[in-house]
């Protein structure tokens, strides 16, 4: 079980909480784990992204990932490749505005399979994607992000306003242990982090500070 704090959502299913850990583009798959293993007892999901690989180091990575996540009690979700997911046997999929259907990526990956979707600064998004079945809904960037620059920025008050679609509400954008607490305070069930923990001079220790605003 992953060390994550639990309370009902209202599709029935548990609600996590605590540290989404995104990995970052490191082309190198021993470095990779080496520098995920480590941070795994501090994380709710693992979601696996490397916008700089191409499909056979994503595969491979992907596949490296799977077990170590499953040694862990780590969900891993994918970002943005359903057939990936698949082929990995993830735990989820993520899914952009341009990444595909919600109903297709459902109808191969199963009811059982987490999918969450970006919904960016966009309640309106946010509500027509809870109706169709997502699992959880992404906002932000909440603050300047090295990793999308010039991401649309979203305020906390949309964490507030999606409450109400009773679905765990996830906040990404230059997310660190500093600025964080305010976004859990408005509502985030989850914190979405690539450079915040993996560029932290001690990244056990930035991991471990995200899980604490939990407890």
């Amino acid at each position: 079980m992953p060390p994550s704090h639990r309370t009902p959502s209202l599709r029935g299913r548990p609600t996590p909480r605590g540290l989404y850990l995104i990995t970052p583009d490191e082309p190198d798959d021993a470095r990779l784990l080496a520098r995920v293993a480590p941070l795994l007892p501090f994380a709710t999901w693992l979601q696996y992204r490397n916008k700089a690989a191409g499909p056979a180091l994503r595969a491979r990575q992907a596949a490296a990932l799977q077990p170590l996540c499953a040694a862990a009690g780590v969900p891993l979700i994918v970002n943005d490749d359903v057939a990936l997911a698949a082929a990995v046997g993830a735990a989820g999929v993520h899914l952009g505005e341009d990444d595909g259907d919600l109903a297709a990526a459902r109808a191969r990956l199963g009811a059982n399979t987490i999918i969450g979707v970006s919904c960016y600064d966009d309640a309106g998004r946010a509500r027509t994607l809870a109706a169709a079945g997502a699992d959880y809904l992404a906002f932000g960037a909440f603050f300047p992000s090295q990793t999308k620059p010039g991401a649309r920025r979203a305020q906390p008050a949309l964490l507030r306003q999606a409450a109400p679609l009773g679905l765990p509400r996830v906040a990404i954008g230059g997310i660190t242990p500093d600025n964080a607490p305010a976004l859990v305070a408005a509502g985030a069930d989850l914190i979405a982090v690539i450079g915040g923990v993996f560029d932290a001079p001690d990244p056990i220790a930035a991991a471990r500070a995200c899980r604490a605003l939990f407890a």
